[in-house]
């Protein structure tokens, strides 16, 4: 078995690191780890065992860990292609593609990267590592779009991914799930969506402030407007801070406190699962993290790809910025988690379903929005927590409709359908929509709301 060879690791010597020699990590795993098993493939070392540098056979080892350990190794070829399409000045529609479709198999690896390292740290150093890197992507490509004052790229890119992680993951989950299990009753565990729901309906009071906000000031002049928009800003800011506390004090009682809330135990008599290969690391730990840091590199690269050329291929295939943003972005780059809550769902296993929905919403609501906004605060780029009425209203309505289906802790394909449905109404909106918001010449978007009162926005 691969993961019992002593080129693995890096000292060279033959020690396996399993659940008993590992700070207690191999006790139980969270959702999201066990989510991105489901799209892992075992390697075979044998070919590779036979080579005599040992320098060599430890690379083409990790190699072939992280680059073909992955049931999407086959996207990989898009990055290279991405880049040469980049610089021969191909079409820029397909440099958007092409970087989309490598960003795919560069998440999963991210998640398994930092489940590699948490072999070697412990839990609560290993949960840190995947709360901060399982939004790794959103987070970079929302810093990068920032960075070219693309703000309705960042927010239509961020409500995206709540809206597909609430409606089109947990929807499909839930329908397949059911459909599998027609014959049984699906039951889940209510605490861990109970604290996901609250967090959730956290972040969209501190969405809805700003907006409520700027309709209860009416304003006649550019000059009301101007003022406005600041306080919705610094409103928006301060709301900013609050949730980024709440998101502190949800990893003190995720990762400490209330712990066994959060994990997955893992089931013995599990034949679709091979857990020893899932209980021993695979790579070593320096190899691991060059290996992350090597990745999230590349999706720096390919994000500034995405950023510079959504524009053009938004117009090139006559559809909006708002819905390649809320709904492209989302489905295709986190297809490799979605895959996995899917799957799990068919096996009847509805807490690690809920866990990657629910806990990357979550993430997402109270972690990636209010630092997006800090960002740009220190880059000296306005972006508040005013996403517009479309954009808010179908967020609340997307947690409300989530917190109703899971109020029983029981699940049918019924549900899906519902949540489904309600995503591919949502969709449908935008996709009519059009933006009528315009730069003027100081680089001030300055819109009129068509609403009895005439409201300047900024």
């Amino acid at each position: 078995m691969a993961s019992t060879e002593p080129w693995l690791l890096e000292n060279g010597t033959v020690k396996r690191l399993t659940k008993e020699t590992r700070h207690g990590h191999g006790h139980s795993r969270t959702a999201h780890n066990m989510s991105s098993t489901s799209l892992r493939r075992k390697s075979d070392m044998s070919l590779v065992s036979k080579v005599p540098c040992v320098t060599l056979r430890k690379f083409l080892a990790n190699l072939q860990e992280v680059i073909l350990g992955t049931k999407l190794s086959i996207l990989f070829i898009a990055i290279p292609f991405a880049i040469a399409a980049k610089y021969l000045g191909f079409a820029r529609p397909w440099v958007f593609s092409l970087s989309l479709l490598g960003l795919m198999p560069l998440a999963e690896r991210v998640s398994f990267l930092t489940e590699q390292l948490a072999f070697y740290t412990g839990p609560t150093v290993g949960g840190l590592l995947n709360a901060t890197c399982g939004n790794a992507t959103e987070l970079i490509i929302a810093i990068f779009a920032l960075m070219e004052n693309k703000v309705d790229v960042v927010k239509y890119s961020l409500l995206g991914s709540i809206l597909s992680n609430l409606l089109l993951v947990l929807g499909t989950s839930l329908l397949c799930g059911g459909i599998a299990n027609i014959s049984i009753e699906q039951k889940f565990d209510r605490k861990q969506a109970d604290v996901n729901i609250a967090l959730l309906l956290l972040g969209l009071l501190c969405h809805m402030l700003p907006l409520l906000y700027r309709y209860a000031a009416v304003a006649s002049t550019t000059a009301d407007a101007l003022s406005t928009a600041k306080a919705t800003l610094d409103l928006s800011r301060a709301s900013c801070v609050v949730m980024l506390i709440a998101y502190f004090a949800y990893l003190i009682f995720q990762l400490w406190t209330h712990r066994h809330i959060f994990e997955t135990q893992e089931e013995e008599n599990d034949d679709d699962m091979d857990v020893s290969d899932d209980e021993t690391a695979v790579i070593g730990f320096w190899s691991g993290l060059i290996w992350l840091i090597g990745m999230t590199a590349v999706i720096s690269l390919l994000s500034e790809y995405l950023v510079d050329t959504i524009e053009e291929a938004s117009t090139s295939w006559g559809i909006s910025v708002s819905f390649i943003s809320i709904i492209v972005l989302p489905i295709v780059g986190n297809a490799a988690e979605h895959a996995g809550a899917i799957i799990f769902a068919f096996k009847n296993k509805l807490d690690i379903t809920l866990g990657v929905a629910l806990g990357s919403a979550t993430q997402i609501s109270v972690f990636v929005v209010p630092m997006s906004v800090i960002v740009s605060w220190v880059i000296g780029i306005k972006m508040d927590l005013d996403f517009n009425l479309l954009e808010t209203g179908s967020l609340a309505l997307t947690i409300i409709a989530t917190a109703f289906t899971l109020q029983d802790g029981t699940s049918h394909y019924l549900k899906g359908v519902v949540l489904l449905l309600c995503y591919f109404v949502i969709g449908a909106s935008f996709f009519v929509s059009v933006s009528p918001t315009a730069p003027d010449s100081n680089g001030v978007k300055m819109q009129l709301e068509s609403s009895n009162h005439g409201i300047f926005r900024v």
